[in-house]
Formats: structure tokens, sequence, C-alpha cells
């Protein structure tokens, strides 16, 4: 009997992967066919590098010295995953909004491949966005100065809050009444995440409270992660968060998931009835 059982466990696993992967190349496919959307979602980060970069950079203080670039770069990268936020709710959004959804349910496949298929989706897209950055960020002077160990792991980093974010965006995308309005809900939540963050200006630099919600903010431990992988400039500030910025990079967004990830599935759940 236990055999029997775990065999069937072990074919409806196999089954869920499988229809999962189905909902992967279906995301994948859309974004084939649609490459403006990449282009959109690409043009704000690149702006960012460019104005502050070449505009406001002479002007910026760096704590500890060093060049402006190699500072807001990490920063960039992981304002691109979180503004990956859109593109997920506004699919989701989509789906739902068309039908699309309710026809996958009526069907015999796996009910967690929607959702499953999204976030390995985004898993794709976003390693590709991290390779157009990191070709945009050596053009225009900045590096990573440790091993490719460090490298690799400061990649890791960013897919683990971009699958975090994925799980967030995909719950947006099912509250959100019409497609049309998840920008009015993801953008007032974006963008402050990223403004008071460590992206652009050191926490140290601020005043006191707005440095502390700064440094604790999940995007700025990432953000601070992958700048010391990276070997860049800008380590500076003696508060917890900050001197184990690689620690909270990892539980962040496991909170996040752990928050997140139930929430959608039970909205998914909750869907035509």
């Amino acid at each position: 009997m236990r055999t029997k059982e775990a065999a069937g466990v072990t074919r409806h696993r196999g089954r869920a992967v499988a229809d999962g992967w189905v909902m992967t190349g279906r995301y994948l496919r859309h974004v084939v066919r649609a490459p403006e959307e990449i282009v959109i979602y690409f043009s704000l980060p690149i702006m960012f590098v460019l104005v502050f970069g070449y505009v406001f950079g002479s002007g910026m203080q760096v704590p500890g010295g060093g060049g402006y670039r190699e500072f807001l770069l990490p920063g960039v990268f992981v304002m691109t995953m979180l503004y990956g936020i859109g593109a997920t709710a506004t699919g989701i959004a989509t789906d739902v909004g068309r039908g699309v959804v309710d026809r996958f349910r009526s069907m015999p496949m796996a009910r967690s491949a929607l959702m499953t298929g999204r976030a390995a989706a985004d898993q794709f897209r976003a390693m590709l966005e991290i390779v157009v950055l990191l070709t945009c960020g050596l053009l225009v002077g900045w590096t990573w100065h440790r091993g490719i160990g460090d490298f690799v792991l400061a990649i890791g980093l960013l897919l683990l809050l971009r699958l975090a974010l994925s799980w967030v965006g995909m719950f947006l995308g099912l509250v959100a009444p019409n497609p049309d309005t998840v920008a009015t809900i993801v953008f007032p939540l974006a963008f402050p995440l990223s403004a008071v963050s460590n992206i652009f200006v050191a926490p140290e630099l601020m005043p006191g409270w707005l440095g502390t919600v700064a440094a604790w903010n999940p995007i700025s431990a990432t953000t601070t992660a992958i700048r010391e992988l990276f070997g860049n400039p800008g380590l500076g500030g003696d508060s917890w968060a900050t001197q184990h910025a690689l620690l909270l990079a990892v539980l962040w967004p496991i909170v996040l998931i752990a928050i997140f990830g139930p929430l959608a599935v039970g909205r998914y759940r909750s869907l035509g009835r």
C-alpha cells in the first residue's frame, strides 16, 4: 500500500514539474513575441545609470572613497530585479482578465503549474536582464574585483531576490481588478523601496531615522551584499544591518516568499468561487 502511495506521489510531482515547464515555455514565448516589453523595463535602469552616473556622479559622495559608477551599478542590478514585479503582476492580471486562468483551471493540469511556471520564467528573464546590465556596466566603467566564486554568489543573491519578488508580483496580479490598474499598485510600492535605500545614496549620508530605514530595507541588504562580493565601494556604516548584509540578503527573500507565497496560492485557489 505504501509503495503504491509513494508511486502516486512521485507521478503527481512529475506531472507538476512537467506542467510547470510547459507554462514556463508559454511565458517565455510571450517575451519573445513582445520584445518591446523588455526594452521598456530596461530603459529605466539604463537611464538611471546614465543620469546618475554621468550627470550627477561627479557631485555624489561615496563613503570611503571610490568611483560613483562602481557604487551605483550594483544598486541598479537590484533595482531591475525590483521593478520586474511590474512584468510579473501585469502578466498574471492579464491572464486573469482574459479568462486564461479559468481555462487552465478547467484543464487536466497541475494546479501549481501556472505559478511555478511564472516563477521559473521570471528567473530566465532575470538572467537575461543581468547579462545585459553587466554588459552595460562594463561599458560605462564598472567592474568586479573579487574572484569568480564571489561573482557567482552575487548573481545568485540577485536571482533569489527576483524569485521572492516574483511571488509578490503574482499576488499583486491576482488581486488587481484589471491589468490597467497594476501600475497604480506596483509603482507606489516599488518607488519608495528603491528611493529609501542605499541604491543611489549611502544610508550614513541620510538623516538619522531615514538612514536607519534605508539600512534595514530588503533592497539595501542585497545591494550591500553584492557590493561586498563584487568588491565595489560604498561599504561604510556600522549598523547591524550593514555589517550582516549577506545574512539579510538571504533572510529577507525567504521571509517574502514565506509571506507572499501562501497569499498568492490562497488567492489563486479562491478565483472563480
